[in-house]
């Protein structure tokens, strides 16, 4: 079965929005949540290295 014009240009808008918006947001907020545990433990625990 042939995909339509429509559900084409559907799935190519997905696909953008997918790979421009959501997937760097989403590594930014990853990357960001990461650091933010990693400085909160820090607060607690210490800094790293000999002690």
């Amino acid at each position: 079965m042939e995909p339509t014009a429509v559900e084409r240009r559907r799935e190519l808008r997905a696909f953008l929005f997918l790979t421009v918006f959501l997937a760097p947001i989403l590594a930014v907020g990853l990357v960001a949540s990461w650091g933010f545990i990693i400085w909160i433990f820090q607060m607690f625990a210490g800094p790293p290295g000999p002690q």
